[in-house]
């Protein structure tokens, strides 16, 4: 029964909270600010409460309905908080400028004026006022030796070292890797021994696989000559390797190549012993048989060649191991069992017990022989030890968490060291410096009467809001329009300057200020930050705030800052900002020497340090250049920015985009590639932004990578998909409308600035696709069922919001016109020989005006600062373009076929 009416209880609340649910989510309120997720938690964490009331009164039907009143109350009483933190939130939004210069007033005061709070009366290295004395007898902490003590404590406590799991396993990885292609590489070279050793003996095969091409062939011959001898009777075998087929006038040519490479190897016993092995098995089976002996030794030798060249390309160990080659493949296949065997019994042993940091080689090479003596066989411990010695590392690192427990034990057995001090007794005396130890015992009696200079603060608040005043002004009389995000970064690389002077760091970042403004908002942007600050800092010590800063420096610093903001936003490469880097460094110091100079300080006796100041605030101007041109493009990435160089980079047809776009829709960007010189002569000419319309107009088209042979660009002749296969007007235009949409996804997948998004919607703006339109209203003439709706067939938009991506939409819509213009002149020039004058320019700029014209009849450039003026200005510019691209040709005499073939 309890569990029925629980469920039936729970399922009531359940729809309850649904509707309420949906009928947020229909108003747009839900999850919009971001207590939603504690509001929640509390909601939740009622409900649990009232489920627990209701298992434990289940019977009481009055308590239950305080339950539900209690949670109607609580969930009414959430949804009016978060009414009112939706109202606050909102109205931050909207007033989120002011905000903004809030912030900017507080954080600059704040930081200019970090000395004017909590100030106090006495302070360390001033005399005392008067005779100070103990209020009463106390005894306090000596902080500094009490410090002292205690690390020197914990300095001296053990340290505790643990064995490092992953620097084992990356040890047995490495160890494995070198075991493993040891193996490969043994299977390379084939079985050893690969005969049997009673006739071979294991030398001798070992000598046979690895001896040089020379010594084989000597011994080829040594086993030939031999043969021949016991032929003829003679008894005696020549073991010579001076070959038989020596020419005579090689014979007479001692200083050629063959005679200085003769060598006599009968004094190599290895050598030796092979010839007569070999000998001795012919003699005791067959020449057939020794022939396939050879043939076998031969085989064996490849494969050993190949195997010693693969062992030569092991990275796994140093060079040391891999000079032993030779046992690793000369062991035989039991040897080496054991081998592996051994090394992985000792490396486990050795890393068990623990390798320390610091630990010598020859330490850790005798514990590596030591444990290899009883693992494996005598011939392989060279290798064995090479190997371990070279993989094996330190495997033992601080426990840096028991250390410290430790080190805090130690020091926290360390008593305090007190002082006593007794009522009437003198702290410091009138007019004696005051020491840190005294200020310490001052602050306990709480006699250094602490306070904030409220007055200095509101003064220095009111400069500041001046300065930002006038910032705005200018920021309101420049073409540049600021984003709430532009002006935070403009704070942030303000406070920067004065951030670094209560660290007493003199070299602040005034060069990387100047820089980094002018490469983003432009020289006047730059410049009026740098002149409104430099006099702020210049009027601290009016305001009664010492600056730990000379107004030499301030003044070397302000003139890189000067100079990086005039210049910047001119270059076009990182090389070329780096260049201004050290011109900004040459800069600070020459300010700094010359301001030294007409004050006097540059020929006293300190001269020397003058220039070493010089020096370092010109090191400092190149060091943070550098920093400005490091954190530069992670600026532009994160404060969504387009400078004209990154705008270069971004116009750079080996980016991933444009290669793809070149490559999969190759009419598409020859089309991009046309519309893009049309709009930069128009940009350059009305003066706007050329690298922005370049960049622009390069990806304003890639959306149609998604159906390239949805274009008729990309058709190559070949049959209209939508005539052929589509048939359906509407669809055709769902086609062609999409490589808007596309190109939206393909640019934020790639990261493009937004300023670069803006010009995919925005050049098609809200126009009507009029060729699949008129098919449309072609069909509903013929069947009444169908109805045309205009929605169906124009771009979403937006229409263009700037004059850049206005000029592109122009362009965009001339570049088919002239295009059409460029084939009717070629099909006329291949039926007659005529010229240019088919087509006039005046011909043409009457279409593109008409063009232009019903671009903007349909309304299409009302935002975006284009005038009507210069519609007209703007069509000249584009003839202008086509006339210089499709000028007039010389008529080259026809060849006949015939001279052409003989020419040919």
């Amino acid at each position: 029964m309890k569990m029925q009416q629980f469920l039936q209880f729970l399922t009531q609340q359940l729809t309850h909270w649904r509707r309420q649910y949906k009928g947020l989510r229909r108003k747009g309120k839900l999850m919009r600010n971001p207590k939603s997720k504690s509001h929640r938690r509390e909601l939740l964490r009622t409900i649990l409460k009232n489920i627990i009331l209701f298992f434990s009164k289940t019977n009481d039907k009055s308590c239950r309905r305080k339950q539900e009143t209690a949670l109607k109350l609580k969930a009414k009483l959430v949804k009016t908080k978060r009414s009112i933190y939706k109202v606050c939130f909102d109205w931050v939004h909207e007033q989120r400028s002011l905000v903004i210069l809030a912030i900017a007033i507080l954080s600059l005061t704040g930081i200019l004026g970090q000395k004017l709070y909590n100030q106090t009366q006495l302070k360390v290295g001033h005399p005392a006022p008067q005779t100070i004395i103990a209020p009463y007898t106390t005894s306090i902490e000596d902080r500094k030796e009490t410090e002292a003590e205690r690390k020197a404590v914990s300095k001296s406590s053990l340290q505790v070292l643990m064995l490092d799991p992953r620097m084992n396993e990356q040890i047995n990885e490495n160890l494995q890797k070198f075991l493993d292609d040891s193996n490969e590489i043994r299977v390379v070279a084939g079985a050893f021994p690969f005969f049997d050793p009673v006739v071979l003996s294991i030398s001798t095969q070992r000598y046979l696989r690895s001896c040089s091409d020379s010594e084989w062939q000597a011994l080829l011959l040594a086993v030939e000559n031999s043969k021949n001898q016991q032929k003829k009777g003679t008894g005696r075998t020549a073991i010579s390797s001076r070959p038989s087929s020596i020419a005579p006038n090689q014979e007479r040519q001692p200083h050629t190549t063959s005679e200085k490479t003769r060598v006599d190897f009968s004094q190599n016993t290895d050598f030796t012993q092979a010839v007569a092995e070999l000998e001795s098995y012919r003699l005791t089976t067959s020449e057939k048989n020794l022939s396939l002996l050879i043939a076998q030794i031969s085989r064996t030798r490849k494969r050993y060649t190949q195997a010693t060249a693969k062992l030569l390309q092991l990275e796994t160990v140093t060079p040391e191991a891999v000079s032993e080659e030779s046992l690793l493949l000369d062991l035989s296949d039991v040897e080496w069992e054991k081998t592996q065997r051994g090394i992985h019994q000792s490396a486990e042993r050795i890393l068990t017990q623990g390798i320390p940091q610091g630990l010598p080689k020859n330490i850790l090479q005798d514990a590596v022989s030591l444990q290899l003596q009883s693992f494996v066989p005598e011939s392989a411990e060279p290798l064995a030890k090479n190997l371990l010695v070279a993989v094996l590392k330190p495997n033992l690192q601080e426990d840096e968490e028991q250390t410290r427990e430790n080190a805090k034990k130690a020091a926290a057995g360390v008593s305090p060291v007190m002082v006593k001090f007794r009522d009437g007794e003198v702290i410091v005396k009138k007019g004696v410096q005051i020491t840190a130890w005294d200020f310490d015992v001052l602050e306990h009696y709480h006699l250094v009467h602490r306070e904030v200079k409220w007055q200095e603060l509101v003064k220095l608040g009111g400069v500041i809001a001046i300065a930002i005043s006038i910032f705005v002004w200018v920021e309101r009389h420049i073409d540049y329009e600021l984003r709430q995000r532009d002006r935070l970064l403009v704070l942030l690389l303000t406070l920067s300057v004065p951030g670094l002077v209560p660290m007493g760091l003199p070299y602040t970042t005034w060069s990387a200020l100047g820089l980094l403004l002018g490469s983003f908002y432009g020289p006047t942007l730059g410049l009026t930050v740098v002149g409104l600050l430099l006099p702020i800092l210049l009027l601290l010590p009016i305001l009664g705030i010492s600056l730990d800063m000379s107004k030499a420096a301030l003044l070397a610093g302000a003139g890189g800052a000067i100079l990086g903001s005039y210049v910047a936003q001119r270059l076009r490469s990182r090389e070329e900002l780096a260049l201004l880097g050290v011109a900004i460094a040459l800069t600070q110091g020459s300010i700094y020497l010359v301001v030294k100079i007409l004050i006097g300080q540059a020929f006293a006796s300190t001269w020397y340090i003058v220039l070493r100041e010089a020096g370092f605030f010109a090191l400092s101007g190149l060091g943070w250049s550098v920093v400005a041109l490091g954190l530069s493009p992670y600026l532009e990435k994160v404060f969504d920015l387009v400078t004209p160089i990154r705008l270069a980079e971004l116009a750079n047809p080996n980016r991933p985009l444009l290669k793809r776009l070149a490559t999969e829709t190759p009419g598409t960007f020859q089309h991009t590639l046309f519309v893009a010189t049309l709009a930069e002569a128009a940009a350059k000419e009305l003066g706007c932004n050329v690298e922005l319309v370049r960049a622009g107009t390069l990806y304003h088209d890639i959306g149609k990578m998604h159906d390239p042979l949805g274009f008729i660009e990309n058709q190559m002749g070949g049959p209209n998909k939508h005539d052929t296969e589509i048939k359906d007007p509407w669809k055709s235009a769902e086609i062609i409308k999409k490589h808007v949409t596309e190109g939206l996804v393909m640019s934020r997948k790639h990261l493009l600035p937004t300023a670069i998004q803006a010009f995919i919607p925005e050049h098609q703006g809200t126009m009507l696709i009029a060729y699949f339109h008129h098919q449309a209203q072609q069909m509903a003439q013929e069947d009444p069922s169908l109805t045309v709706d205009d929605a169906d067939f124009r771009y979403d938009g937006p229409i263009p919001q700037s004059r850049e991506t206005g000029i592109v939409m122009l362009a965009d819509s001339c570049e088919a016109a002239l295009r059409s213009l460029q084939a009717s002149t070629s099909a006329k020039h291949q039926g007659e020989k005529r010229s240019l004058k088919d087509v006039s320019p005046e011909q043409a700029l009457a279409m593109l005006n008409n063009i232009l014209r019903a671009k903007w009849q349909d309304n299409q450039l009302v935002d975006s600062g284009l005038k009507r003026e210069e519609m007209s200005q703007i069509a000249q510019i584009f003839v202008d373009v086509w006339q210089q691209f499709h000028h007039k040709r010389i008529a080259y005499p026809k060849l006949k076929a015939s001279g052409t073939a003989r020419n040919s």
